[in-house]
């Protein structure tokens, strides 16, 4: 026996295939940019990016788990990831002062550089990838989700 499909499911699925599709997209154009002008994957970028933002006092340096969450990985991925990054000399990690089981992890000079290198080619990257997207029907509305949330919008 054939169930008629529930229309707010099926419009969820479809609302979620042309996300997926969205974002599959933008990363799979970053990825090339990045790796072709810098030799970062996507989530290296991501790792240095998000690092480069921890200051000094409370609540300034992340450790481990908290990289694993803002990048979206698991913290064995984020580690090994992680551990890359310091091999290229790109990071650097040491022991919380106040917590010996604490690992923080900072950006080196290098990384930094690199980095700062890296941010146009991504920034650029990411604008031609939206760009290619709001061309594509399905795909426009969640473009312009998208470019609503930039508080330059």
């Amino acid at each position: 026996m054939s169930r008629t499909p529930d229309p707010a499911l099926v419009g969820l699925a479809q609302g979620w295939c042309a996300l997926s599709a969205l974002h599959s997209r933008i990363e799979a154009h970053l990825e090339r940019a990045l790796q072709a002008h810098h030799d970062l994957s996507v989530r290296e970028f991501s790792v240095l990016d998000v690092l480069s933002r921890q200051h000094d006092g409370e609540g300034g340096h992340l450790r481990m788990n908290e990289v694993a969450d803002a990048v979206v990985l698991s913290q064995s991925a984020t580690t090994r990831l992680v551990t890359r990054l310091e091999d290229r000399g790109l990071l650097t990690r040491y022991l919380c002062p106040t917590d010996r089981r604490g690992i923080y992890t900072d950006v080196t000079d290098a990384g930094r550089s690199l980095l700062a290198e890296a941010r146009p080619t991504n920034d650029a990257a990411l604008r031609e990838a939206l760009k290619d997207a709001s061309d594509r029907a399905e795909l426009a509305p969640l473009v312009d989700a998208v470019r609503s949330l930039s508080p330059s919008s």
